[in-house]
């Protein structure tokens, strides 16, 4: 098989945007990133598109909108994905396995959103097109409400977590502040994520609004190479493995205290790529609510079920320990545009392993890896990723 390698990335800010619609968010960055790879467009075999719409936008039908900002991409095969909060990282995968099967050597990943332009109730009805509308359709604070029912579970099977939940909230805005591309570049300190207040409010169930990761517009952008060609060009990252494993969409046929999909696929991921969590330098996950970060912190095997807050409470997460976790401030502070996000993952992984992070650079970059999961654990994808050699 012929493995695939990052070779060149851009990123928009994220945030409410002027952008007036998607195609000039892709129009940000499909070229950008193909500039900072070093080849031409004439040189892209192959154009992959994240979305995940919905109805933010009536533009649908996406594959072709980067052509416009990017006109030598006329003729070639461009395909749109969707996984819901996944999709970014669906649009990655697709390109790396596209790539690996020997159907192309370069392509171009464009994963983009536009969430703002929604008044916030249409944007939380939108958002429950994630979850399975028949049983959690009516759950009060849209998706949140999926994620607070969540935190219920596993407040009453674990006990009352709501320091760990502070925690990590505070840690993702801290480590925002260094992000040039985030959307919050606040940080707002353990107390104030701590305490309900009328700036933080509970939202759903356990979760306060600093639980909950912001709605964003944005776009980002990923040129994938060969290895062959990567080796020519400045700067290549591998990916040394990838898994995807999909579960049930209802949460009734769950556990939804422990994230068996994700478990799966970090255990797949690392036994693909022959190396042990230790192994790994920094991690990004999918923070988009703080619950959601904890309990990732057991399925890819931090700490026992149940003991995800040592993970936090115990400084392990944090930019100087043993495991750096969203370094780039996560969704929680970066923002979170459905089909960006997993390319954004992907780009300020790459960024990191090739010493080009600026501010938010951990000083040993080795071996990275990257969750990313559409609905409540539905669609789960790991990335593990490093420097060519």
């Amino acid at each position: 098989m012929r493995e695939a390698c990052i070779v060149g990335w851009a990123h928009s800010p994220f945030g409410k945007l002027e952008d007036p619609d998607v195609e000039s968010l892709m129009g940000r960055v499909a070229g950008a990133a193909i500039a900072d790879s070093g080849l031409a467009p004439e040189d892209v075999d192959g154009v992959f598109v994240g979305l995940f719409n919905t109805g933010f936008t009536k533009q649908d039908f996406p594959s072709s909108l980067v052509f416009q900002s990017v006109p030598e991409l006329r003729y070639k095969p461009s395909t749109r994905f969707e996984n819901a909060c996944a999709t970014g990282s669906a649009a990655v995968h697709g390109a790396r396995d596209w790539i690996a099967a020997g159907r192309g050597r370069i392509a171009l990943v464009v994963g983009a959103e536009k969430m703002t332009s929604q008044p916030n109730a249409v944007v939380g009805d939108l958002l429950l097109n994630a979850s399975y509308r028949r049983e959690e359709g009516e759950l009060p604070g849209g998706f949140a409400g999926v994620f607070g029912r969540i935190a219920e579970g596993y407040f009453q099977k674990h006990g009352d977590q709501s320091d760990a939940l502070a925690a990590i909230a505070a840690k993702n805005h801290a480590n925002g502040v260094d992000n040039p591309y985030a959307q919050m570049r606040k940080d707002l300190g353990f107390k104030f994520c701590r305490e309900e207040s009328e700036r933080n409010p509970y939202v759903a169930g356990p979760l306060k609004r600093t639980d909950c990761s912001l709605v964003s517009d944005g776009a980002a952008a990923l040129v994938l190479a060969d290895e062959d060609t990567a080796r020519t060009l400045r700067r290549a990252i591998r990916f040394r493995a990838t898994a995807q494993v999909n579960d049930f969409l209802p949460i009734s046929r769950r556990d939804i205290t422990h994230l068996e999909g994700a478990a799966r696929a970090w255990q797949k991921a690392l036994g693909d790529a022959g190396i042990g969590l230790d192994d790994l330098s920094f991690v990004e996950t999918h923070d988009c609510f703080t619950i959601a970060e904890l309990m990732e912190y057991e399925a890819m095997g931090l700490t026992a079920p149940g003991q995800g807050y040592r993970a936090i409470m115990e400084g392990w997460t944090q930019k100087d320990g043993k495991l750096p976790v969203n370094r780039s401030g996560g969704l929680k502070a970066k923002g979170h545009p459905i089909g960006a996000t997993g390319v954004s993952m992907h780009v300020i992984s790459a960024m990191q392993l090739a010493g080009e992070a600026g501010d938010m650079q951990l000083p040993k970059a080795d071996i990275g890896a990257v969750f990313n999961m559409g609905g409540a654990a539905v669609a789960n994808y790991v990335s593990v990723l490093e420097r060519l050699s």
